[in-house]
C-alpha cells in the first residue's frame, strides 16, 4: 500500500475536521509519501505565512529520522549538536518541535508523514493524529 493522493486528501479533511471543532487557529497540512514526496498540501485561509515550510519540515524531519517530530524535540534538547548537524545535512527541512507524525499501516509499514502547524505544537501533533485515524491508518508520534 503507497499513501495516495485520495488518502492524503482524508488525512487533510480528518485533520482540519478535528482542528474546527477544537477551535484550533488556521492550519496548514503538509502530507508527503514514503520517500519524503509532497502528496498533498491544504493552507486555511487565515494562515500565517512560511507554514508549508514550517510542516514540510516537520514530517520531512520525522521521515528523515524515523521517528515523530515530539522525538526529535526531546533529541534536539539532548543532543543539540547532532540535531544542528541533521538539520544541515537534510538541507533545512527538519522542525523539532511536535506536529511530525509518522504514517503506518495496519501491519506497522511505513506510508509517509504529516506535518501540520498553525496552533500550538501539542494542538498541531493532535490534528495530525486525528486525520491520520480517520484515514484508518496509524500514527506513530514517537
Amino acid at each position: 500500500m503507497s499513501l495516495d493522493l485520495e488518502t492524503a486528501r482524508t488525512i487533510i479533511a480528518g485533520a482540519r475536521a478535528h482542528a474546527s471543532e477544537a477551535g484550533f487557529k488556521p492550519m496548514t497540512v503538509v502530507v508527503l509519501d514514503d520517500g519524503g514526496h509532497v502528496v498533498a498540501v491544504e493552507r486555511e485561509d487565515g494562515s500565517s505565512m512560511k507554514r508549508f515550510e514550517i510542516g514540510f519540515g516537520k514530517a520531512h524531519g520525522a521521515l528523515s529520522l524515523g521517528m515523530g517530530s515530539r522525538s526529535l524535540m526531546g533529541r534536539a534538547e539532548q543532543q543539540p549538536y547532532f540535531i544542528a548537524a541533521v538539520t544541515s545535512a537534510v538541507g533545512g527541512a527538519l522542525v523539532p518541535v511536535p506536529g511530525g507524525v509518522l504514517v503506518r499501516d495496519g501491519d506497522g509499514a511505513l506510508l509517509g508523514a504529516v506535518g501540520i502547524t498553525g496552533d500550538t505544537s501539542d494542538n498541531d501533533e493532535a490534528a495530525a493524529v486525528a486525520g491520520i485515524g480517520a484515514a484508518g491508518l496509524t500514527a506513530q508520534v514517537d
